[in-house]
């Protein structure tokens, strides 16, 4: 018997939403998809780049996520930034819409990914940034990097340089 790790492979991800947002907690969502849109996924031909999450007649949607046409579709294709529908439990979506009523929270879709064959959203709770909390986090962020710089020269017994 082998033990086989389940298979992730990642389509797309919003490297920027987790520079203009703080995220609070994230979901894995499943989405509702046509046979040309999984096929144009699976090539790697999607973007998260505009794309934001709410809530339409009880049910979570996803608008602006950008899926390319798939090349070998013939009248069978799809609209490219359609609204497609999130796939979650009741309990998590009035979990997440009691939070987003709140005020200041959004739904950021972060990464778009393949698990053991089924497409999945990564979706977060966030709250935005301001520009100077922007600064703060890269600035903390390249303290952190050399700090872990330092610590692995004084354990190898280099010197420091500079």
């Amino acid at each position: 018997m082998s033990s086989r790790q389940p298979e992730r492979r990642l389509i797309a991800s919003n490297k920027r939403a987790r520079h203009d947002y703080t995220v609070l907690k994230t979901y894995e969502a499943g989405i509702v998809l046509m046979g040309t849109e999984v096929k144009s996924l699976r090539e790697g031909r999607a973007s998260l780049a505009d794309a934001f999450a709410q809530e339409r007649d009880g049910e979570i949607m996803l608008y602006g996520l950008h899926i390319a046409e798939y090349g070998f579709g013939t009248w069978t294709n799809h609209q490219p930034r359609r609204t497609r529908k999130l796939l979650l439990h009741r309990v998590e979506i009035e979990r997440i819409l009691a939070k987003t009523r709140e005020g200041g929270i959004t739904l950021v879709p972060l990464s778009m990914y393949f698990d053991n064959g089924w497409a999945k959203v990564e979706l977060a709770l966030a709250q935005g940034r301001r520009s100077y909390d922007k600064r703060q986090a890269l600035a903390e962020r390249d303290a952190n990097r050399e700090i872990a710089r330092e610590l692995g020269r004084h354990l190898k017994g280099r010197p420091r340089r500079g």
